[in-house]
C-alpha cells in the first residue's frame, strides 16, 4: 500500500519551492570559457551602516567664534535646508526676507549661529517654515557653518507674536550665551499677507558642537 503524503511532506515541498524561486530571483548563472558555472547576484541587498554619529561636544564658554551658516536641519519638522542666504535690513530697518518661499536666510545684523547672542534664521511662514508653530520644546535644531562645525541647539520656547505688539527686545535682545531664533514671515516680516498673522518665533539654546 502506498503511503499518503501528510501535512509535513506538503509543507516541505512548498518551502522548497519558495526557496528555489527566491534563488532564481536573486541569482543568475552562466558557463564561463573554462566550462565552470559562474553565479552572480541580480539584486544587491542594502547594508545598514552601523557607524555612530559624531559625539556632541559641549561648549564651555557657551559660544564659538563667528562663522557663516550654510545649512539648517530641523529633524522634527523634516527640514534639511542648504544654501542659506544673507539677509540685511531694508530702508526701514526691517529684516529682509528670503527671495522665495523655499529659501531660508540668516541675519547679517545678528550674531552668526554659535556666536554670543541670538542668531536669526528666517523663512516664509507660508513656505519653508509653514509648520514652525508645531515645533515643541526639546526639539533639536542643527546649523552647519562654513568653518566645518555643526552647532546644535535645543528649542525651549515657541511663540506667535502679533505684528502690533511684537516684542523686539525680548526676541532680539542680548543673551548670556549663544542662542538661535527661527522666525517666520508675517507680522513685521509680512510681504503682503495677513497683517494680523504675526510671527512665529522658536527660541533655542546652544547644546553643543560637532566637528
Amino acid at each position: 500500500m502506498r503511503a499518503r503524503a501528510g501535512v509535513g511532506t506538503r509543507t516541505t515541498v512548498v518551502v522548497g519551492a519558495l526557496i528555489a524561486a527566491l534563488g532564481l530571483a536573486l541569482f543568475a548563472g552562466w558557463a564561463g570559457p573554462d566550462g565552470q558555472r559562474r553565479v552572480v547576484p541580480l539584486v544587491a541587498l542594502p547594508v545598514e551602516s552601523t557607524a555612530p554619529a559624531a559625539a556632541l561636544r559641549p561648549v564651555p564658554a557657551g559660544r564659538l567664534d563667528q562663522a557663516r551658516p550654510t545649512g539648517l536641519r530641523v529633524p522634527a519638522l523634516g527640514l534639511d535646508v542648504t544654501g542659506l542666504v544673507a539677509l540685511g535690513r531694508d530702508a526701514g530697518g526691517v529684516l529682509q526676507m528670503p527671495p522665495d518661499p523655499a529659501t531660508a536666510g540668516w541675519s547679517t545684523v545678528a550674531p552668526t549661529p554659535g556666536a554670543l547672542g541670538p542668531a536669526v534664521i528666517a523663512a516664509d511662514g507660508a513656505g519653508l517654515f509653514g509648520s514652525l508653530a508645531q515645533l515643541a520644546p526639546g526639539a533639536e535644531v542643527a546649523v552647519d557653518r562654513e568653518d566645518g562645525t555643526e552647532v546644535v541647539f535645543t528649542v525651549y520656547r515657541v511663540e506667535r507674536f502679533d505684528r502690533a505688539t511684537f516684542p523686539g527686545r525680548e526676541v532680539w535682545g542680548d543673551t548670556p550665551a549663544a542662542e538661535l531664533r527661527l522666525v517666520t514671515a508675517g507680522g513685521v516680516f509680512d510681504r503682503g499677507g495677513d497683517p494680523g498673522a504675526g510671527n512665529v518665533v522658536a527660541f533655542a539654546r546652544l547644546a553643543g558642537v560637532r566637528g
